[in-house]
């Protein structure tokens, strides 16, 4: 793939996406592009668009990564470091395996094993990794 930057103050921003055919490469360009706020998800090879306001959280498992949305939980193609690119502010990385959104967080409880526990919104239930501990607690005390 060639790229081809020209700056022009004189010029309107444009870009133009030059393909012989539509691929996940060219989506994920428009969508990081356009900063859009959905994601597209799969279950049973039916696709469906989950707007981002509806995410609790990305997890991965086995090298698959879930979007949950409410009770739902789909199949995404992205990883979880591609969704970190692009997510807005209010998602956060909890730990190597969930990027929360912090608007569907229901609580916190401290653990005796000295983690924290997060039970969102839906049900879900994961926990801050220790090394994520110190950076998640700056997030939320700026929010």
């Amino acid at each position: 793939m060639k790229i081809k930057i020209v700056i022009d103050k004189d010029r309107d921003e444009e870009i133009l996406i030059f393909a012989k055919e539509r691929t996940e490469l060219v989506d994920k360009i428009e969508r990081l592009v356009k900063g859009d706020e959905s994601i597209v998800a799969k279950r049973d090879r039916v696709s469906y668009n989950i707007e981002l306001s509806e995410v609790v959280c990305f997890t991965s498992d086995d090298n698959k990564v879930f979007v949950h949305a409410g009770k739902d939980i789909l199949e995404v193609d992205e990883k979880l470091y591609e969704l970190e690119e692009f997510l807005p502010d209010n998602f956060l990385k909890i730990n190597k395996s969930c990027i929360a959104n912090i608007e569907k967080i229901r609580s916190f409880d401290a653990t005796i094993s000295g983690t924290l526990a997060v039970n969102f919104k839906n049900g879900y239930r994961d926990y801050v990794s220790r090394r994520r501990l110190k950076y998640v607690k700056e997030r939320l005390m700026k929010k």
